[in-house]
């Protein structure tokens, strides 16, 4: 079993900067997809962005321009960039991965949440 952890969620002022990472434990041999969601308070979740072990990125429109998806397989580590925080931007903040192990192949994994609040 694959573990991940999550830090860096805090409390930050609208307009400030906070860097999400998310750790996969030592039996991960390759993160393939990498993805970070968010779930505010009464809403779904959704997909806030995207990375691929190739590099292919994909975020959501509403984090456009402010947030950058990282991935270091050497490290098995991801990471999220958020810049420019705004309220709307609080919730919670979850790793959600694809990794390949050498006993179970590719399986999904989640993280427990890291919270995130910016204050206006």
């Amino acid at each position: 079993q694959v573990q991940l952890v999550e830090s860096g969620g805090g409390l930050v002022q609208a307009g400030g900067s906070l860097r999400l990472l998310c750790a996969a434990s030592e039996r991960a041999v390759k993160i393939n997809i990498l993805r970070w969601y968010r779930q505010g308070y009464g809403n779904e979740r959704e997909l806030v962005a995207q990375i691929t072990s190739g590099g292919s990125v994909k975020y959501a429109d509403s984090v456009l321009g402010r947030f950058t998806i990282s991935i270091d397989n050497a490290k098995k580590t991801g990471d999220l960039q958020m810049n420019s925080l705004k309220p709307e931007d609080t919730g919670a903040y979850y790793c959600n991965a694809e990794i390949y192990t050498w006993r179970e192949g590719s399986n999904d994994y989640w993280g427990q949440g890291t919270q995130v609040t910016v204050s206006s």
